[in-house]
């Protein structure tokens, strides 16, 4: 099927620019940068394409796809989820281990939980894996991860939230004073941070500007039902986003795959997947927890006033930071800031086998900064110089040696 009519991003965006009113000008720097981290933390609800054919579906507008995205309101649902996550990062072999040994003997994290899901979760950002989801509105939830004979839980009713681990047996709980998908709410609207599927084709969408292609690009199934497909991506070379593509449901509105392709080519960074979804109401008996007999049970904070981070503004990051600054406009932005350190030691400074590991971790460059080291992955670079500056963003090397040049 050939491509429907598409518009330019700068068209598309305008009719929900008041949607996004004071947050865009801010999001479109920070969201080339966000992707990555927001897809590695908050994936286990995103959904990836699973082509199944082209149906033959009513033309729409980029302009008119991005409205129908930020209208859709699906409260309910189930279903099963294969996320695929490669940022290329180098295979550290036993040293994570070593280094998680070491810490348990100086007594870091003997507190912790199995179970926690702060912890647990963070499994999604590489490899593949297979996560069933079930929602009945903002205050039920559930996750499972499915790993070969184990299963991990988080579900969320009402005041409190559950994390499970199958595999030890371990409980953890938190509550809070309000309900828990309130709280959630509000701080991801306070943080910026997408956290379902809608929320992160919003974000991509708070990018668009001059300098981003918002196009419609055929249709495709996706766990048996029809989708338009939504193309974003960078016009400008320089950037490592290749393009993102959003597969929305005809019917509901609700974005049914985030595949993040880099522009160096080859396998998806991000792919996650619905391939199987139901919009009908889950049975109440989905999100009901009794710790299992004999479960060790770890109570956590309590979610309004323990667990949840103050709030910071925009000032207090960049103090903390030394001044947070960005270099650039749109997808090739860099983010900078001073450690107030020294820069990584070389290899010969560190000595050993070890000094060959961190020799190896990234590559050497100069300029008129002076010289540094840029560590590498499939989709986010950073160049820490030797006087301690940092500079990353979803950008190539050469990117960000011009950034640092224009940043003395």
């Amino acid at each position: 099927m050939a491509p429907f009519e598409s518009e330019d991003s700068t068209t598309a965006a305008e009719e929900v620019d008041d949607r996004y009113a004071g947050r865009r000008k801010a999001a479109r720097y920070v969201v080339p940068v966000a992707v990555v981290g927001v897809a590695a933390a908050t994936i286990g609800l995103v959904p990836a394409l699973a082509d199944s054919g082209d149906p033959d579906l009513p033309k729409v507008s980029a302009q008119e796809l991005i409205e129908k995205i930020a209208a859709s309101d699906v409260q309910q649902l189930s279903g099963t989820v294969k996320i695929s996550t490669d940022l290329g990062l180098p295979d550290l072999g036993g040293l994570e281990s070593s280094f998680a040994s070491g810490a348990m003997e100086s007594g870091q994290g003997s507190d912790g939980s199995s179970a926690d899901p702060s912890s647990k979760l963070t499994e999604l950002a590489s490899g593949t894996h297979t996560v069933r989801v079930a929602a009945d509105g903002p205050d039920k939830q559930k996750l499972s991860l499915l790993e070969n004979a184990s299963e991990y839980s988080v579900i969320h009713n009402g005041k409190d939230v559950w994390g499970y681990d199958s595999e030890s047996n371990e409980v953890y709980h938190a509550t809070s004073s309000e309900s828990a998908g309130k709280q959630a709410k509000e701080a991801k609207e306070r943080e910026d941070v997408p956290a379902t599927p809608k929320d992160m084709a919003e974000e991509a969408l708070k990018a668009v500007d001059d300098t981003t292609s918002v196009t419609v690009d055929g249709t495709a199934q996706v766990a048996g039902r029809d989708a338009y497909r939504l193309v974003i991506k960078p016009k400008d070379s320089g950037s490592t986003v290749g393009q993102i593509t959003v597969a929305v449901d005809s019917k509901t509105g609700m974005p049914l795959k985030f595949t993040l392709t880099p522009s160096s080519g080859g396998a998806a960074v991000v792919d996650a997947g619905f391939t199987q979804v139901s919009f009908a109401k889950p049975a109440a008996s989905t999100f009901d927890f009794t710790p299992p007999k004999g479960a060790k049970i770890t109570e956590g904070e309590d979610v309004e006033h323990g667990g949840a981070a103050p709030e910071k503004s925009e000032e207090d990051l960049g103090k903390g930071l030394d001044g947070l600054k960005v270099i650039g406009e749109g997808w090739n932005s860099v983010a900078t800031f001073d450690t107030g350190g020294q820069g990584m030691p070389s290899g010969a400074e560190a000595g050993g086998d070890f000094g060959g590991f961190l020799d190896s971790l990234g590559d050497k460059v100069t300029g008129k900064f002076g010289s540094g080291t840029v560590f590498k992955t499939r989709l986010i670079n950073a160049l820490m110089t030797d006087d301690g500056k940092i500079y990353v963003g979803a950008v190539d090397k050469d990117a960000l040696v011009k950034a640092a040049n224009a940043g003395q």
